[in-house]
């Protein structure tokens, strides 16, 4: 069922949002908050969260009178990691790898409780990953994201990539990512979402393009519009890597593109994710170095140096399509 959410008159934002440096991040005009302060919570976010849920919620303050003024709530069973037989096949170990992050479940507090930076190298996101498999805690799709790399690293025949949509609704940006796979010439996805259709995918496309249409329908049944895909590298499979995720090495619009010039932008990407598979990685740190680089949650964030990004891909020569209609709808947000 479609929850619409009204919103006022919050400030819109045309591009993706960054993690680093921001205490209120938005989309679709809902802001949300990131817990900044690592783990266990501290008071100050703690309270602000429910601040933050007595805002957003219709029925926000006396939800949350009821659920902080109940001493007994039943206890939540803790997921487990997944484990397989030796002769479980790719396609089952990622449809166990995406059961486990649907067990997590959505995060719907309006607080992400771990603090993704997109800039910090994959050794320390793998790092939150372990995080998230000890805690256990609801969570939101760029921390699925960095999940799904964690649970598939151990699996070197299949290839990640990360793959986010900015889609437009009622006058609203909206933004979402998902863990791109292939393996055996096929594409698939892992991630979580609010909506069924905007996360995981078997792996069974053929082609880059057939993914990406896959979701563009899925966009379609909740009236969304999809402007943007942004593709990024394969991710490397050395938890150790002080290498940085190229999370936009192609950056199309979608909206303003042909049919056939984005399957040709696709299949050009997958060229290049394809080349980069024979490029040797840069040598992982030392033990020394990886013990002196701590955990990224613990005690007061250090300062992170902002690199310059990878080229990206621009779009080809574009074709304005009509903007469809969305007639009776204005002024509410249908959040996906």
């Amino acid at each position: 069922m479609l929850r619409p959410v009204a919103v006022g008159s919050l400030e819109q934002r045309d591009e993706e949002p960054e993690e680093e440096g921001e205490e209120e991040l938005r989309d679709g005009g809902v802001p949300f908050y990131v817990n900044r302060g690592g783990l266990p919570v501290d008071e100050d976010t703690w309270e602000r969260m429910w601040r933050h849920v007595a805002r957003i919620h219709p029925n926000g303050e006396a939800l949350g009178r009821e659920i902080r003024g109940n001493a007994e709530h039943p206890k939540i069973p803790m997921p487990s990691v997944p484990t397989y037989q030796p002769t479980a096949t790719i396609p089952q170990r990622l449809e166990a790898i995406q059961k486990y992050i649907r067990e997590l479940q959505y995060n719907h507090t309006g607080t992400q409780f771990f603090e993704i930076k997109k800039s910090r190298p994959l050794t320390a996101l793998i790092d939150i990953a372990k995080e998230m498999t000890r805690e256990a805690l609801p969570i939101k799709c760029l921390e699925a994201v960095i999940l799904g790399i964690y649970l598939t690293n151990n699996m070197p025949g299949v290839e990640r990539f990360p793959l986010s949509f900015q889609s437009h609704f009622s006058g609203n940006h909206f933004h979402h990512i998902v863990l791109g796979v292939q393996s055996g010439g096929r594409f698939g996805a892992l991630g979580i979402s609010r909506r069924e259709d905007l996360m995981f995918k078997p792996l069974e496309f053929r082609t880059l393009m057939d993914l990406v249409q896959e979701f563009e329908g899925a966009y379609r049944g909740y009236w969304h519009t999809l402007s943007k895909v942004r593709i990024g590298q394969y991710v490397s499979h050395d938890p150790h890597s002080v290498e940085q995720i190229e999370w936009k090495h192609s950056v199309l619009d979608v909206d303003k593109l042909t049919k056939e010039e984005l399957r040709k932008e696709l299949e050009r990407h997958t060229r290049d994710m394809r080349l980069k598979i024979g490029k040797p990685a840069p040598p992982s740190p030392t033990k020394d170095r990886r013990n002196s680089m701590g955990s990224p949650l613990r005690g007061p964030g250090s300062p992170v140096r902002r690199v310059s990004r990878g080229e990206r891909r621009p779009s080809g020569e574009k074709k304005v399509l009509e903007q469809k209609s969305s007639a009776d709808i204005n002024g509410y947000q249908i959040r996906v």
